[in-house]
C-alpha cells in the first residue's frame, strides 16, 4: 500500500509484480499503436497539410502579395473595394493578415493545385478556413507555404481565429472556388 513508505528506501531495485509488467506492456503496445496509427493516417488520410515556413520581412511580402493582385485581379468585391484574384492553377498565390482583414479575396479553380503563401505585416493572426478544418498560425516575419487542392466549389469563409485587437471580430477573407 502505498500510505506507508517502502520497506526498503531503494524501491527501484524491488521486483516487479506480474500484474505492473502486464500494464506497462499493455501501454507501450498501444503507444506503438498510436504512433504508426498517426503516420499512416497522414499518408493515406489526406488530412494533414504539407506545409513550410521561411523567414521574410514584412515589406518583402506586402510587395509580393501586390504584386500578384496587380498582375491577377479580375474584379473587386462590391463597395469594400477588396480585389479579387484569379491565378492560373499550378502558380505561387498570395494573401496577406493584417489589421484587420484578409487580403486579397482569392478565385480558385476546382481540383486545381495551388501554393497558397500566408503571412501578416504586423501582428500574430490565425488562418482559419471555413467550413473545412484548415488551422494555420501566420506570424510577421515568416511566410507559410500550403499547398492547396480545393475538391468542393463554392465560398469558403477565411477567419482570424487568433485575438489580435480591437477589430478582431470582424476579420474575415474569402476564397472562392469555381467549376
Amino acid at each position: 500500500m502505498a500510505i506507508f513508505p517502502p520497506e526498503q528506501r531503494i524501491w527501484w531495485k524491488q521486483p516487479l509484480h506480474g500484474v505492473e509488467i502486464a500494464w506497462i506492456g499493455i501501454c507501450l503496445v498501444w503507444a506503438l499503436v498510436m504512433f504508426f496509427t498517426m503516420i499512416v493516417w497522414h499518408v493515406i488520410g489526406e488530412q494533414n497539410l504539407s506545409n513550410e515556413a521561411y523567414r521574410i520581412l514584412p515589406d518583402v511580402y506586402q510587395e509580393r502579395t501586390e504584386a500578384m493582385v496587380a498582375q491577377y485581379q479580375v474584379r473587386e468585391e462590391g463597395n469594400t473595394g477588396i480585389p479579387v484574384v484569379h491565378p492560373p492553377a499550378g502558380t505561387d498565390i498570395y494573401m496577406m493578415a493584417r489589421l484587420w482583414e484578409w487580403w486579397p479575396i482569392l478565385e480558385l479553380e476546382k481540383d486545381k493545385t495551388y501554393r497558397l503563401h500566408l503571412s501578416s505585416i504586423d501582428w500574430q493572426h490565425g488562418f482559419s478556413l471555413q467550413p473545412t478544418n484548415i488551422n494555420i498560425q501566420v506570424h510577421p516575419g515568416y511566410e507559410m507555404v500550403v499547398t492547396l487542392k480545393p475538391n468542393k466549389s463554392g465560398e469558403f469563409g477565411v477567419v482570424c481565429n487568433e485575438y489580435c485587437g480591437i477589430g478582431h471580430h470582424t476579420m474575415a477573407g474569402r476564397i472562392y472556388v469555381v467549376e
